[in-house]
């Protein structure tokens, strides 16, 4: 046999053993393992990319915010263009009004279809009237700067009693418990309505920017709306904590061009039985019932 035939040979039985020791039992067993570890490398990749993803889609879902919400004008009713609006209530389906400035603050049960004027008690002279509210049949009145509160009997505006408080007043609403004060800042105060004293307090808050100018107050459907001192957005609150839940913008609803300087966005009432919503401001001539929209 030539060298070259010997060369040959050892090849074709080195060719051969490799082939029996890849199909031999240990062989398998020796790479059996790396092909566990290789799929589970691969399972531990897919499970980070799908946390990933998850974190990625609550990121963007936290990002959008608060819900943004538009309006459809139901109808259009008369509204004394002489009142300065601080409150606004409807009970038994009757519409309630408080005005403001020196000199000219009231309580008002108005005619809500012709914006009659139906029956008014004026304050002092010396008070800057606020926000109302009316629990058990009586309505609460605010004043601005005075730190004093006038309670009356709903029917005839007899004037009951008055509480203190050491805050400015801005708006007055209540969750059927508690009386719910804004005095201009972020802090919202749910007060006793024996006492007027704070049961307790939130901060409100849009991500985590405080909200403050809160002004006239609603509490609707297990939320606080509040007005924002010039602005022409009405801001839905958690009473839970003060978690901003959603603005609803009324800008196109009144022209700012229509309006003085002062005549601004003031005024919610929300009939429960009926499930009606009424907004208006400080001397505009109408007050509108409004249908919330989605955006």
């Amino acid at each position: 046999m030539s060298p070259n035939d010997e060369s040959k040979e050892r090849a074709v039985r080195a060719t051969e053993r490799a082939a029996e020791h890849a199909q031999s039992p240990a062989a398998a067993e020796r790479t059996a393992p790396r092909r566990a570890r290789s799929g589970a490398r691969w399972v531990i990749v897919g499970a980070v990319a799908a946390v990933a993803i998850g974190v990625a889609a609550w990121a963007q879902l936290a990002h959008r915010g608060p819900q943004s919400y538009g309006f459809k004008v139901v109808a259009v009713y008369p509204h004394d263009p002489n009142a300065f609006t601080q409150g606004l209530a409807i009970e038994n389906g009757r519409l309630y009004e408080g005005t403001g400035q020196y000199g000219a603050s009231s309580i008002r049960r108005v005619d809500l279809k012709t914006g009659r004027v139906e029956k008014i008690h004026a304050i002092n002279d010396a008070y800057f009237g606020e926000g109302i509210a009316i629990v058990g049949g009586k309505l609460y009145q605010l004043t601005w700067k005075s730190g004093l509160a006038f309670v009356y009997d709903l029917d005839t505006f007899n004037p009951l009693q008055t509480f203190q408080y050491p805050t400015e007043g801005w708006g007055l609403t209540h969750d059927r418990e508690h009386l719910i004060l804004s005095d201009g800042s972020a802090t919202i105060r749910f007060l006793d309505p024996a006492t007027f004293k704070t049961v307790r307090e939130i901060t409100v808050r849009d991500g985590g920017q405080p909200i403050d100018r809160l002004n006239e107050l609603e509490y609707i459907d297990g939320e606080i709306w509040s007005n924002v001192w010039y602005d022409d957005r009405i801001v839905r609150i958690s009473p839970a904590d003060g978690t901003v839940l959603g603005w609803l913008d009324l800008a196109e609803i009144y022209p700012r061009s229509a309006r003085g300087g002062d005549a601004v966005l003031n005024g919610i009432a929300y009939d429960a039985d009926a499930k009606r919503l009424f907004v208006t401001g400080k001397n505009w001539p109408q007050l509108y019932e409004i249908q919330v929209i989605r955006r």
